[in-house]
């Protein structure tokens, strides 16, 4: 594990946010594909504004994880600190 100082290893930064975004589009696909009636036996086909609505909100969430709250959840599992910027 790494120090409050010290850079995570390349390869946890690398995994976090393939990690996230598979996460996110699966698990939010899923979701949208269930509260819009688009899910097929195969998992999800999202056409026009649910296949919007999962694009922004993949976008949300590295955004809110990244700026916001300090870290995505694979950057906390992998214990990968990210600066907060300055107001």
């Amino acid at each position: 594990m790494t120090g409050p100082g010290t850079p995570a290893p390349f390869w946890k930064r690398v995994l976090a946010p393939i990690l996230d975004f598979l996460m996110v589009f699966f698990v939010g696909g899923n979701l949208i594909g269930m509260a819009t009636g688009m899910n097929t036996p195969g998992g999800f086909n999202l056409q026009g504004w649910p296949a919007v609505l999962l694009f922004v909100l993949v976008a949300v969430y590295f955004y809110v994880g990244r700026r916001v709250t300090g870290g995505t959840l694979w950057d906390r599992f992998f214990g990968i600190s990210r600066p907060q910027p300055t107001s």
